[in-house]
């Protein structure tokens, strides 16, 4: 099915009383801001971030030496980036798909899957441990067909999947509507290796268990510099400065502080929808009682989660990046993209029409050409970090977090022997040319799902290279 680009009056009905904010972020669980930084300060470990990486690296550096001094430091407040402002999937895949890390990492993916597996463990585990209130549940997800051309792709995958034990099974038309109604659902892949969450209330947990843990956080407090000193790297900030022994960058698609990681990364925006909370009839007719993710595998494509007060997340399709890498407040906001995201609800579950959200929003994701996040170190070994998750963060950066830590150290562990992690990511073209050809990139993108998923020549040869463009 290809989706309608010209929202209906009923769509843009549905829009009309949105609150343009993250509906994670908008929920009276929210903690109190910590205080900002008014002072110069020594630590061991200073972190650079307040997202998910870096909340992850400050919370396994102090279990694993309890005496090791940490200081975060958040320009914001924790949660406000990606990690309040995600789809809520918590992945187990450490690259982005079985097919992703296959192409790239074929003879170490099994120790790969092993590894996001733990990860996944351990990410249900300190849930456990310190009581985080976040709506875990191993759901699985489900990769949805819409085109005809497809259901043989999510029969491979499904194969492939199996191959190296991950638990997958193919949902045909009709398993995959007794499940999900939907008259665009033409098959289904679920992987049962999955999880979703309500993301703020695990960074806010983790903010609660670092500051348990001793670590001292601050918020409002900007890196604005970094200076290399002959055995620390100095952290300068607007009322402050942090000497730090060690340093670990987790400012993912923020402007990095490191300027070579820009060739790196490319900041792009997705937006999101949620609705009001389903009926008990609405939600009978679409059949949708458990809290699977959905994400269909179109080029440009929608993902879903259930929440666990029964409203539907419906985010995805575009995937815009602005010229220079530009990030700013205002283009969170895009009601071009919040009508097309509402349209295509309502081609997908026409049996709610009339169904209103009630918050819409937007956020920038680091998207890398490999999809997966990567690593590196600089200032001779004090700094490491950990970015281009491309979407797929709420899973990966605790093992992101991990590896930074084995960085950090000096010393060479399983982690820091992966390929995985001595290997980068292709870098794009600086501006002017970047934009240019990420645009034609997603153009040839839109064609393709517009054409049974038939790629130009132009796609074809980054796929031949191994390089992409995703959200």
């Amino acid at each position: 099915m290809f989706f309608s680009t010209t929202p209906r009056p009923e769509s843009l009905r549905a829009i009309a009383d949105v609150k343009l904010k993250p509906f994670w972020l908008d929920d009276p669980a929210r903690p109190e801001s910590a205080p900002p930084l008014t002072t110069d300060i020594q630590t061991d470990l200073a972190v650079i971030g307040g997202g998910f990486t870096g909340l992850w690296t400050a919370l396994l550096a102090k279990q694993a030496d309890p005496n090791r001094d940490v200081v975060l430091l958040e320009a914001g407040e924790v949660a406000s980036g990606a990690s309040g402002r995600n789809g809520g999937f918590c992945a187990a895949s450490l690259t982005h798909g079985i097919e992703n890390g296959r192409s790239r990492w074929e003879r170490e993916l099994p120790q790969l899957i092993r590894l996001g597996n733990e990860n996944l463990d351990g990410i249900e585990a300190t849930i456990r441990q310190f009581d985080i209130d976040c709506d875990f549940i191993r759901s699985g997800e489900i990769g949805i067909a819409n085109e005809e051309h497809q259901i043989a792709e999510l029969r491979e995958e499904v194969e492939i999947a199996r191959q190296y034990g991950v638990p997958a099974q193919f949902l045909d038309q009709d398993q995959m509507r007794a499940r999900i109604n939907s008259p665009t659902f033409l098959a289904g892949a679920m992987d049962m290796s999955n999880a979703m969450i309500n993301p703020a209330r695990l960074a806010w947990g983790l903010k609660k268990a670092c500051l348990g843990l001793g670590v001292r956080l601050f918020e409002s407090t900007p890196v604005t510099a970094m200076e290399e000193r002959r055995g620390s790297v100095l952290l300068k900030t607007p009322r402050g400065q942090v000497e730090a022994r060690k340093v670990a960058l987790a400012t993912n698609a923020f402007p990095p502080l490191l300027k070579r990681l820009s060739l790196y990364v490319v900041p792009v925006y997705d937006y999101v929808l949620m609705t009001e909370p389903l009926s008990k009839a609405q939600r009978d007719s679409i059949g949708w009682h458990g809290r699977e993710g959905l994400s269909d595998i179109n080029n440009q494509f929608h993902y879903s989660q259930m929440t666990a007060d029964g409203r539907i997340l419906w985010g995805g399709y575009d995937a815009i990046y602005h010229r220079n890498n530009q990030v700013a407040p205002h283009l969170e906001n895009r009601p071009a993209s919040f009508a097309l995201l509402a349209e295509h609800f309502f081609q997908t579950f026409p049996s709610l029409t009339g169904l209103r959200f009630t918050h819409a929003w937007g956020g920038v994701i680091d998207t890398c050409s490999r999809y997966a996040v990567f690593w590196g170190k600089a200032h001779r070994g004090k700094l490491a970090y950990a970015m281009g998750y491309t979407g797929l963060g709420v899973g990966a950066s605790r093992f992101g977090a991990r590896v930074m830590l084995d960085l950090l150290s000096g010393e060479k562990t399983e982690l820091t022997e992966l390929q995985m992690v001595k290997s980068r990511p292709f870098p794009f073209p600086p501006e002017p040319f970047r934009s240019p050809i990420i645009n034609f990139t997603r153009w040839s993108l839109d064609q393709a799902d517009r054409n049974q998923g038939r790629r130009n020549l132009w796609l074809k040869t980054l796929d031949a290279l191994g390089l992409g463009f995703d959200s």
